[in-house]
């Protein structure tokens, strides 16, 4: 299914039809012309790696901004029930003020590991990129393969109270590359030619894991991520974490020939990962097939030097026509300890089970959808009381804890009021280990004002802040051991998702939501629900 992509142009009115044959759930996209697109979900047999199964397809939404519109969000139980099986859903919506590369998924279970396509808005007609304007676009969509049933691998380990196997192959618009056995029809190839320029639209669409991504003998343009314009700059290699997006130039400068594409894990603490590397093919024009093609260096597997300088090479455009509209006073102050931890669990191997945490609250999702809860006002369903920073301060990522300081679970969010302005910093802790985290907000985009290693400093690292351009996306990434501090305001009222996007994390409960109040006017409150919104 991987490397479905659609594409509209900016200021169109999109109603996706979406058919549920598993009781999955989706969000699809994007403004006064109509765009209809039809999703017909089945299972199909696939043949990845000498191995056939059974996987969820869709006929072949996540980061698009859904204004007022959580009902066309999409998480599961977040903004509504799933759809149920044999019944529809239509998820009827507007794109404003949005062009550039985004992706929608699965957003209930382990389905987005199939489940998954590009986006592509472009921009007005008659408006130009602000960057060459290339010959030509691929999509390369970034995602992973298990050779068993992910379901019944999640189940298994959850039972045990251990993670799931690692996936078995990353895969590069689905296909994992000669490296693999069984792969020469399952290799991805992409015609260029000598002295053209080729737009890339990179996704990482993989649970679990932060990739690099490099092309054999060609430098990158990076010129955008997560749909918002970048001050360009020149890289070897990229790192995108799950949920992200990335837009690079490259230009087919080299001698022809057959250059691998390679995508590889970034993994820098001792943890079990999957450290296999899926390539594909930029191949020349005229050069045949029995041409070996060359590997590409990339970075090493736990080079943290690399993805902290990379990182901060982002910068927003900051423009007159793309300005970066950073908020320079803070109405809210939010500080988000992330934490991995034990829970007593008699029936499994060592008698406990991982769960993680924000501010030492594993969150636990409820059995009605959070936005129907909050409209409707229905009481029970979930508290609006989760605390602003953590009840235990501690050395968040000194010597490791073995203890989770007490963590509790619960379906708490935090209210914020209509069009305040929100710092929030997210703290790694090495509660069992430090790790790194995408997380990845809905409804919102933010600016990403600092990062740093070790303990966030509030007295001294706020003075470090870049108010000026800092890069403005919707996923970002908590270094190991480090901190991130990002700033929106919210002006998108209802209920919206923050979850790290590594799937394994979320489903330990690494997730929370926020509820955006109505703002005094009527075209600042939540829309009412559509009629055939799925039942819980």
């Amino acid at each position: 299914m991987a490397g479905n992509e659609y594409r509209f142009f900016n200021h169109l009115s999109l109603t996706v039809i979406l058919f549920s044959f598993l009781g999955c759930l989706f969000s699809s996209p994007a403004e006064a012309a109509i765009k209809r697109y039809q999703f017909d979900i089945q299972v199909k047999n696939v043949s990845r790696l000498c191995h056939a199964k059974p996987i969820v397809t869709v006929n072949g939404r996540h980061g698009l901004k859904q204004y007022r519109n959580g009902w066309a969000d999409g998480p599961a139980y977040i903004t509504q029930c799933p759809i149920q099986t044999g019944n529809s859903y239509t998820y009827d919506f507007n794109v404003t003020g949005q062009r550039g590369t985004l992706w929608w998924h699965a957003h209930i279970f382990w389905l987005r590991a199939t489940v998954y396509g590009a986006f592509v808005i472009m921009p007005k007609q008659g408006t130009p990129f602000p960057f060459p304007q290339p010959n030509t676009e691929f999509e390369i969509l970034l995602g992973e393969w298990w050779n068993g049933d992910v379901e019944k691998l999640v189940k298994q380990g959850n039972d045990m109270g251990l993670p799931p196997n690692s996936s078995d192959a990353h895969t590069i618009n689905g296909k994992p590359g000669p490296l693999f056995p069984c792969s020469e029809k399952h290799t991805f190839a992409m015609e260029v030619e000598q002295g053209k320029t080729y737009l890339l639209r990179i996704v990482n669409a993989a649970l679990n894991d932060e990739l690099f991504f490099a092309i054999a003998g060609h430098y990158m343009t990076v010129v955008e991520v997560d749909a918002v314009y970048t001050k360009p700059f020149t890289t070897e290699a990229i790192l995108i974490a799950p949920g992200q997006t990335t837009n690079v130039l490259v230009k087919a400068n080299q001698v022809p020939g057959r250059y691998c594409m390679a995508a590889r894990t970034f993994m820098d603490v001792p943890l079990a990962t999957d450290n296999n590397t899926a390539t594909a093919i930029l191949q020349y024009k005229g050069v045949p097939n029995t041409v070996v093609p060359i590997l590409p260096q990339l970075p090493a597997l736990n080079d943290t030097a690399f993805a902290l300088n990379y990182n901060k090479k982002l910068r927003s455009l900051n423009s007159p026509q793309f300005p970066a509209n950073v908020p320079l006073k803070v109405d809210r102050n939010l500080f988000f300890t992330v934490g991995l931890g034990m829970d007593s669990c008699p029936t499994c191997v060592k008698g406990t089970r991982l769960l993680a945490s924000l501010n030492n609250i594993s969150f636990v999702m409820p059995k009605i959808g959070l936005l129907q809860a909050h409209y409707f006002n229905i009481k029970g369903v979930f508290r609006a009381d989760f605390p602003d920073r953590p009840p235990t301060p501690f050395n968040y990522t000194g010597a490791p804890l073995s203890t989770n300081l007490g963590t509790l679970s619960g379906t708490r969010l935090s209210k914020i009021a209509f069009n305040s302005t929100v710092e929030l910093v997210l703290q790694d802790t090495n509660l069992l280990t430090v790790e790194s985290h995408p997380f990845h907000l809905h409804g919102y985009n933010f600016f990403v004002v600092g990062t740093g290693v070790g303990n966030f400093d509030p007295k001294k690292d706020p003075a470090k802040y870049n108010l000026v351009d800092p890069i403005e996306r919707n996923t970002v990434g908590v270094p190991t051991g480090g901190w991130t501090a990002i700033r929106f305001r919210a002006d998108n009222p209802g209920v919206w998702f923050m979850h790290c996007h590594l799937e394994l994390h979320t489903g330990w409960g690494l997730k929370t939501a926020f509820v955006v109040q109505d703002g005094p006017n009527s075209d600042q409150t939540v829309l009412p629900p559509p009629k055939d919104l799925p039942p819980c």
